[in-house]
């Protein structure tokens, strides 16, 4: 797919993405969750093969490639490793899947109710190789954890500014400023950060256009707006510790978001599976996530 195929299957897919882009700090956890303890591995490299072998399966499922994931939010380990033979990103390409990349390094200690996102001194370089290898965008991630307007609005201008060093790398970003689901004044605070999303895309030059994944709102179609702004390319949606059947019914309230979701697409996987099994739990899912997001 060429960089303007990939901007219509993202603009216009019935579908979602993806998330398999669990890093060094979460990747245990994602191990656990699939069945493999700590302690099955005695090197981090083995630790990362384990989690690549798990995205390798899921990659090559048939369920993954029948339409209904439209995109892939890669770790920076798996965008370098190979699946069915072929990088990674070309695999998803060749599957009818846009690839895309984490590209934060972690977040800062929480100061005035969020955490910003750490300095990213390389992230033009790791762009460029990103854009070599056929990766159409990239995500990353903050956290709002109050409602704290000093707080909210430092994470969403931080978010815009990484975002317009990524368009100037000619790659498309995900902005996260992930809402914290448990917080108590969410409802309040996802306004302040509605307006503030609002004053980023009013200052993003005319003809630019970023994506935002967003946790699901508490107030049901706070985003819509979103989903019809003509800088923005999509409205995506992040499970933010639901399960799958929660962040399901919670997502088809909102119409125009769609998922990318990581534990809601993962959680009922096991690596002791057959591959039947494998399949048809990873396509109950799949076939469950794309329905709440063209509902």
């Amino acid at each position: 797919m060429t960089f303007e195929e990939m901007t219509a299957r993202i603009a216009a897919g019935e579908g979602f993405i993806a998330a398999l882009d669990q890093s060094g700090g979460s990747t245990p956890k994602a191990l656990k969750g699939y069945g493999i303890e700590e302690g099955a591995w005695n090197t981090e490299d083995e630790m990362f093969g384990l989690i690549h072998a798990m995205r390798q399966r899921i990659i090559e499922s048939p369920c993954f490639g029948n339409g209904k994931v439209i995109g892939a939010i890669l770790f920076e380990k798996t965008m370098d490793g190979t699946s069915g033979g072929k990088p990674v990103p070309a695999r998803l390409a060749e599957r009818g899947i846009v690839p895309f990349l984490k590209v934060d390094k972690g977040l800062e200690d929480e100061r005035d109710g969020a955490q910003l996102m750490k300095p990213n001194p390389g992230l033009e370089d790791l762009c460029a190789r990103a854009k070599s290898l056929g990766v159409f965008g990239t995500k990353m991630r903050s956290v709002i954890k109050a409602n704290n307007p000093v707080g909210i609005k430092a994470v969403v201008h931080q978010q815009f500014a990484e975002g317009v060093r990524i368009i100037a790398s000619g790659l498309m970003p995900i902005l996260e400023p992930e809402y914290d689901i448990t917080a108590a004044d969410r409802a309040e605070g996802e306004k302040v950060m509605l307006e503030a999303i609002h004053e980023g895309l009013g200052a993003l030059p005319e003809g630019q256009q970023v994506m935002l994944k967003l946790s699901i709102p508490k107030e049901p179609g706070l985003y819509t707006e979103l989903t019809r702004h003509p800088k923005v390319l999509r409205v995506v949606a992040l499970s933010g510790g639901y399960s799958t059947e929660e962040a399901c019914a919670e997502l088809s309230k909102n119409p125009g978001m769609i998922a990318s979701f990581s534990r809601g697409l993962l959680q009922d996987l096991r690596h002791r599976q057959s591959d039947e099994e494998f399949d048809g739990t990873l396509g109950a899912a799949i076939d469950q996530i794309a329905a709440a997001s063209v509902a």
